[in-house]
């Protein structure tokens, strides 16, 4: 397994955020988890949404929308695992 950070970003509040990452070997199984890395206990910072595309025979690119739930901005973190290397 491989894992990294490819998205490191501040979410202002209220707002959602559209991100994309694209030449991912298709034979990879890819898991994306968003981490916030502004503290603000007692409530939920943020939600996620993958979409994939299949950019060519060997590419795929990764669209990722992240929503800032808050009223305050948000650091985050947008976190890759490969799965099968």
């Amino acid at each position: 397994m491989e894992v990294g950070v490819q998205i490191v970003d501040t979410i202002p509040a209220d707002t959602s955020i559209d991100y994309f990452t694209y030449g991912w070997d298709p034979a990879w199984d890819v898991t994306w988890t968003v981490v916030p890395t502004s503290p603000a206990p007692g409530q939920p910072q943020v939600e996620w949404s993958i979409a994939v595309e299949r950019a060519t025979d060997t590419s795929v690119t990764y669209y990722v929308t992240i929503t800032n739930l808050t009223s305050s901005d948000v650091g985050i973190e947008g976190r890759y695992a490969i799965l099968n290397l």
